[in-house]
């Protein structure tokens, strides 16, 4: 039997094939790539991490550097821009 803090939900079940039959081995989930907010584009630029680990992270590593660098992506930074000059939401 494994350790009760495996059996988690969020860990990963890999079931390998030995000789007396099938182990489960638990593994942590890839880190997601980050997103664009409003299109849900890849942001180019950024690395991915853990939520847990964006606090030992220079913020230069978090962020792009440019308005909304880090939450939009190029284009639709620049159509928000465009429509706070313009007067529309």
């Amino acid at each position: 039997m494994v350790r009760r803090s495996l059996r988690v939900r969020s860990l990963r079940k890999i079931y390998v094939k030995t000789s007396r039959g099938v182990n489960i081995h638990f593994k942590e989930r890839p880190a997601q790539l980050p997103k664009c907010s409003s299109c849900k584009t890849i942001l180019k630029g950024i690395k991915k991490f853990k939520s847990r680990e964006y606090k030992n992270v220079s913020k230069s590593e978090k962020k792009v550097n440019r308005p909304y660098g880090g939450n939009l992506c190029s284009k639709c930074m620049r159509l928000k821009i465009k429509n706070l000059v313009r007067g529309q939401k």
